[in-house]
């Protein structure tokens, strides 16, 4: 698949950011076909390039991060540096920023004078606490928001204090929430002909918005959902298992068919004909009852043969993959969840395949993280800056 034919291809975006959520929003447009130019400061470039673990100096989870862009270099600080990126911004149909609110303004890239120069400009503004309100000044990243906006309360057991997940996970919603709403203003623009307009995600906000029923039943029956471990609250049974061998296992028995199934399977066929466990309601009264019965039942048998009768009986099961099961499982090798690559060595590794699958406009990776400002030359040059030019941005440091 050429990148022509991808669902974003002659979408040129901008990336004015670092770190996680702008860069993830922006990969993800780079997979599917969009020209990615991203903007990096002279004296190191992205923090990310330095983060986790590196090979010869550079992040391996850079590599995956930046796949498909371009590296451009420009000194914000120097103000023939921020003329590039308003000259550079000026043909782009997307800009995608994560600075604190205020500080473009400060640089003479604020919304309003951005869009003086390019009125159908869509521009992404990731940042702690949005763009507005008694917040927006202060810093946040991505544990600040998965903390104010409810995950963290949630994450862990009640004996416990609350617990992060282990990834920036609301970065992460955040990117997304950033690279639909900018899809989004461009549909508005190609069919109402509307005219550009501002994207504001906040951290906080893009994990809030995942919180499921957590408003109405606090706002209704003054409800406060706690941390409850391993299982989904309300919703039974739904847990994770130890296995004879040590291993775990998780179970998704919840629907009533299923639970029927479950229990059938287990060698417990009263409670599969229990009229009081033949819904949702009926199994959650009696949860510990449940969980008893499903730990011990786990307990004797090894993973091996826990998930041989779960996956007989037709009951959603898992073992708990860490990174060597998922590099020998059939499902990740036949949906090319793992891409091969080389690092500019020549080394071969693997990196996290394409998401979604598109049918018909599927995306790729043609290329990993770029070395800093690789492309800044060709940019300079396409944006009308002439050999002269560009020396003499390098020798005033201005990129």
């Amino acid at each position: 698949m050429t990148q022509a034919a991808r669902p974003l291809s002659g979408l040129k975006v901008v990336e004015l950011g670092t770190l996680i959520a702008g860069p993830f929003c922006t990969r993800v447009l780079a997979e599917f076909g969009a020209e990615v130019i991203k903007v990096e400061a002279p004296d190191g470039g992205d923090p990310l390039r330095k983060w986790r673990k590196l090979y010869e100096g550079t992040s391996l989870w850079w590599y995956v991060q930046a796949r498909n862009k371009k590296s451009v270099t420009a000194n914000l600080k120097h103000p023939r540096g921020v003329e590039f990126v308003r000259r550079l911004v000026a043909e782009a149909d997307i800009l995608v920023e994560n600075f604190r609110p205020g500080v473009l303004e400060k640089l003479g890239l604020g919304w309003g004078a951005l869009k003086a120069v390019n009125p159908g400009l869509v521009m992404v503004r990731l940042s702690g606490f949005g763009q507005s309100g008694p917040y927006k000044d202060q810093p946040g990243f991505g544990a600040v928001g998965e903390s104010m906006g409810g995950l963290r309360y949630v994450t862990g057991f009640p004996d416990r204090p609350p617990v992060r997940t282990g990834i920036s996970i609301g970065d992460s919603i955040a990117a997304l929430w950033g690279a639909i709403g900018a899809l989004m203003a461009l549909r508005h623009k190609e069919v109402n002909g509307g005219a550009g307009q501002v994207v504001d995600v906040a951290l906080y906000e893009a994990v809030f918005a995942m919180m499921e029923s957590l408003v109405p039943e606090f706002d209704v029956f003054g409800f406060v959902r706690e941390r409850t471990g391993n299982i989904m609250p309300g919703i039974t049974p739904s847990n994770t298992h130890t296995t004879r061998d040590g291993k775990h296992v998780t179970i998704g028995a919840n629907g009533d068919a299923i639970f029927r199934r479950f229990m059938l399977a287990i060698g417990r066929p009263e409670l599969a004909e229990d009229p009081g466990l033949a819904d949702n309601a009926g199994r959650d009264a009696r949860r510990d009852e449940i969980y008893r019965l499903i730990d011990e039942w786990c307990a004797g048998h090894d993973e091996a043969e826990v998930l041989r009768v779960l996956a007989a009986a037709e009951v959603p099961s898992s073992r708990v993959y860490s990174a060597v099961d998922m590099f020998a499982d059939p499902q990740f090798l036949f949906r090319e969840m793992l891409l091969s690559a080389r690092l500019p060595d020549g080394t071969p590794f693997r990196m996290p395949g394409i998401v979604p699958k598109l049918s018909e406009t599927p995306g790729g990776a043609d290329w990993i993280g770029p070395e800093l400002g690789a492309h800044t030359d060709a940019v300079l040059a396409a944006l009308g800056y002439d050999a002269a030019d560009i020396a003499d941005l390098r020798a005033t440091g201005a990129v």
